[in-house]
């Protein structure tokens, strides 16, 4: 026979793989297409990660965004590795089962097993070098722009010079070489044990009509339940314990496995119950057919919904931390200087330096000298009302007044950004280091978050009268210069002059901060996170979309005979249509619309831990994937039903 006849001749049997591999070119095109594009995100980041000028000027601006970058980098690729493992091992192996019939059909013809096995793993090293070399040759076409990019949001002055590490190339051709090599040789054993019988009869035989457990879709909806509790109680009561949190996770992951699994085939079969709905126009065929595919695609969408959500959540985390509007409000002042007061004289030469450079560089500023006393045993600070209002008119506040019996309570960052607030124990501090017991009750008159002091604890705000009544006990205390500047964004440069210089100069006097300094390091951390993030996001993204590919495509000639079927019942072409888009829509959007919920959940938690709105970054993240969802779902559907068209004319 003419497979016999390949015996020997190496040439003819790669090109008959070579032949497979072209003829069968649509349905490869998604497993070509994301394994191309996961070598590409590997190779990029391994020249982020081997890139001199990146990780020289990180470590000058400061060490922890450099040891960050590299071990983020480095981790990334490992789990792009992984996944991209993961990802072919599944695609593979269940698209060699599609084609049982055609190995079938070729043992008849004569070929041999080991032949069979031969030509699988020559088809997939053919289709790994392609997606090595396309990768990696598209990853070089799109280095420049990554690297100026990658500049913009890690905020380097100097850019980053295109440059092509070796060891980069050698490094991701190698991973992905060896990656194929192992998927090969695991998937070329699908289908050895089974009789050439079995194979040609392929997905022929009837399949059991789906099952689904009722206590296991009722467990689905407690998993997720439960996890999502677990979620809000660990924000919200601030219960920061990292096994809480990985159970939840745990909880939501598992739940959606059984969701998937088992809750979507039981609302299908109970829907199915109700015969109003299910004999009214193609009713019937939606609902049967849907039942079998969201049966077999269950780990798919399982897959896919708990990518997307880890996507979502990541790139909105990032996103939410470079908002310098978050910054600002966290700790609004541009310049601070605090000082021991004995310090006084020098630190006021200290100060003149900083309101001469702001004056000398043209900016506009307010400052205002706040006296913070500690008394006693108290972990709080202690000010007076006159210097709070004082600070507070800086920033365009009103002023706030007491009675002689009443404190406010400056919110610090940390307290401000939970939500529960231990005014007992601040009351108490301050009325036992004011020695009032028995002299009457302090009362508190309200909490105030607007005008932040303290980037740690509460401030406790006295009336001039009570904190004077410490100075005079001798109370230990130290003073603060803050200043208030509308442009602190551009005031990066002058920040560094003026820490390196007070920092020489007044080393022992007081310590120096800056609002654009930290914004500046928070900003490169953050970058590291996003380029992190959206690519690996992205590369998720593309997964799914190609196991949603696969999956039509592995079984489009399943759907032509049953549609063939259906065709000669009477169905018109404009029910056609509306049959394949009910079945595309349920494939394409279900597991992306609980990935948005599952991301959803995790905002809301996200704004409530930082004091801060996601509502825009969640609006804009599920507008883009959506966009780009809702194209992919056009395109495969025109080309899905003008594929079914021309069979069935």
């Amino acid at each position: 026979m003419y497979c016999r006849c390949l015996e020997g001749m190496d040439m003819n049997f790669r090109q008959f793989a070579y032949r497979n591999v072209i003829r069968k070119k649509r349905t490869y095109a998604a497993h070509f297409l994301s394994s191309a594009f996961s070598v590409m995100a590997f190779f990029i980041y391994a020249v982020l990660l081997y890139h001199p000028d990146l990780q020289g000027q990180l470590k000058s601006s400061s060490q922890t965004a450099s040891y960050l970058a590299k071990m983020g980098l480095t981790v990334s690729q490992y789990f792009i590795f992984i996944f991209s493992f993961l990802f072919l091992l599944y695609s593979t192996g269940a698209f060699l089962k599609s084609r049982k019939k055609e190995f079938g059909i070729l043992l008849v013809l004569g070929m041999t097993e080991r032949q069979r096995m031969k030509l699988t793993f020559a088809e997939n090293m053919l289709i790994g070098v392609a997606s090595i070399g396309c990768g990696i040759g598209v990853g070089l076409l799109f280095t420049k722009l990554m690297l100026l990019v990658s500049a913009r949001l890690l905020m380097l002055e100097e850019g980053l010079r295109f440059y092509l590490p070796l060891q980069a190339v050698w490094m991701t051709a190698g991973a992905f070489a060896l990656l194929f090599l192992v998927v090969s040789i695991l998937t070329i054993r699908v289908g050895r044990q089974t009789s050439v019988l079995e194979l040609i009869k392929g997905d022929e035989k009837p399949k059991p009509e789906p099952k689904a457990s009722v206590w296991l879709s009722l467990l689905a909806v407690v998993l997720i339940a439960a996890g999502y509790g677990m979620v809000f109680f660990f924000v919200n009561y601030s219960a920061f314990f990292l096994w809480l949190l990985g159970l939840a996770v745990g909880c939501v992951v598992l739940g959606t496995y059984f969701l998937f699994t088992q809750l979507n085939v039981y609302v299908l079969r109970t829907l199915k119950r109700r015969k109003s709905l299910l004999f009214r126009g193609i009713n019937l065929m939606s609902f049967t057919d849907m039942a079998y595919r969201v049966k077999d695609n269950a780990v798919m969408f399982f897959m896919v919904a708990t990518v997307m959500a880890a996507a979502f959540s990541g790139i909105g985390a990032c996103l939410s931390v470079g908002d310098p509007g978050r910054t600002e409000r966290n700790y609004p002042y541009a310049f601070t200087y605090w000082y021991a007061s004995e310090h006084g004289e020098r630190a006021d030469a200290a100060i003149t330096r900083i309101d001469e450079s702001l004056r000398g560089k043209g900016y506009s500023f307010g400052k205002s000298k706040l006296d913070l006393i500690y008394a006693g045993n108290s972990k709080y600070n202690l000010v007076s009302l006159t210097q709070f209002n004082e600070l507070a008119a800086i920033r365009g506040l009103g002023p706030r007044e007491l009675a002689s019996d009443e404190i406010l309570i400056a919110s610090g960052v940390v307290s401000r950004n939970s939500s529960k607030h231990n005014d007992e124990a601040v009351m108490q501090a301050a009325a036992e280091a004011l020695k009032v017991h028995g002299q009457g009750e302090l009362r508190l008159k309200e909490r105030v978050s607007d005008a932040v002091i303290a980037q740690t604890d509460d401030v406790v705000v006295l009336p001039d009268e009570k904190l004077e009544l410490l100075r005079q006990e001798g109370a230990a205390a130290a003073s603060a210069m803050y200043y208030a500047v509308p442009e602190w964004q551009e005031t990066l440069e002058l920040a560094r002059e003026l820490q390196a210089g007070l920092s020489a100069d007044f080393a022992e006097v007081g310590q120096f901060s800056a609002l654009a300094i930290e914004h500046y390091e928070e900003r490169q951390l953050n970058g590291i996170l996003l380029i992190i993030s959206v690519l690996v996001g992205a590369v998720f993204f593309t997964f799914a979309a190609s196991f949603i590919y696969f999956r039509l495509y592995a079984d489009v000639e399943r759907d032509e005979k049953q549609l063939g079927m259906t065709s000669k019942l009477g169905l018109s072409p404009k029910e056609l249509a509306r049959l394949v888009t009910r079945q595309l829509t349920v494939m394409f959007f279900l597991p992306f619309l609980l990935g948005m919920a599952h991301s959803a959940v995790a905002f809301i938690n996200m704004a409530n831990l930082t004091n801060t709105s996601m509502l825009n970054n969640g609006l804009i993240i599920y507008g883009a994937f959506f966009g780009i969802q809702l194209l992919y779902f056009l395109l495969i559907r025109w080309r899905y039903l003008s594929r079914m068209r021309r069979k069935l004319a």
